[in-house]
């Protein structure tokens, strides 16, 4: 099977505009993402998917100048990117990512890759986000291609095809799903970037631990974190986007 991460990306936040190229340590988010799920050892390949509007063309010039794969499709209909990003590299597993998560573990990916692989034969979605344990920002979905096209055929109201995934978890009677769980509840922890509060935290995160230590894991974060009690406050108040918002 070939398994592809597909990292969908755009320019045009409401909260954040151009969030996913903000820069910490003269490097955009999207290449610390990029550099970090590149990390990954069960990964055939990972593809950026942005939308065909100009503004997300600096994106684009960063896959390039990276030698990474970019695809570009519909901005709001997302769940037609994927497929036809997936029909595009030709994957039969799709990791599915987002550019608003740029210190994803590996180790993380590739622990939700590995639980699919064990219920092959059993499963057509794979999340670490059905059961909340697990920090905001690690979040890992994976499934089939046979399930996107499905979903990607059936799934029909809007906030289904901006957001991709929910026709999976939504409708348990048509995709067998499994979920892995963390050992601990981490999910007061919010390391993903969706307003100027997200971005000051990650900054901070990036600035303390990759000069000397680029290749820190999620403890190393959750370690940094209850050295440094009050950093939590920083976007504590920020709310997760709903279904539809």
């Amino acid at each position: 099977m070939r398994i592809s991460a597909i990292i969908q990306a755009r320019m045009g936040s409401t909260r954040l505009p151009g969030k996913v190229l903000k820069t910490v340590l003269g490097k955009p988010l999207l290449e610390y993402q990029l550099e970090r799920v590149a990390r990954s050892k069960l990964l055939n390949s990972i593809v950026v998917a942005t939308t065909w509007n100009e503004i997300d063309t600096p994106i684009v010039d960063l896959c390039e100048r990276l030698s990474m794969e970019c695809y570009r499709g519909p901005e709001d209909d997302v769940l037609t990117r994927y497929y036809d990003c997936a029909v595009w590299c030709n994957a039969d597993v799709i990791v599915r990512l987002t550019a608003d998560c740029p210190i994803i573990d590996p180790v993380v990916i590739d622990r939700v890759i590995e639980r699919f692989l064990e219920c092959t034969d059993s499963c057509d979605y794979v999340s670490n986000t059905l059961i909340n344990r697990y920090p905001h920002g690690m979040d890992t979905e994976v499934f089939t291609k046979a399930a996107l096209y499905k979903a990607h055929n059936e799934a029909e109201s809007e906030s289904e095809r901006e957001h991709v995934t929910p026709y999976f978890y939504q409708n348990p009677q048509r995709f067998r799903l499994t979920s892995v769980d963390y050992k601990d509840k981490a999910n007061d922890f919010r390391w993903t970037v969706d307003t100027f509060e997200d971005f000051s935290l990650i900054k901070l995160l990036i600035e303390h631990l990759y000069p000397h230590r680029p290749l820190f894991t999620m403890e190393d974060l959750i370690d940094l974190h209850k050295a440094n009690p009050e950093w939590i406050e920083i976007n504590r108040d920020v709310l997760q986007k709903k279904l539809g918002e």
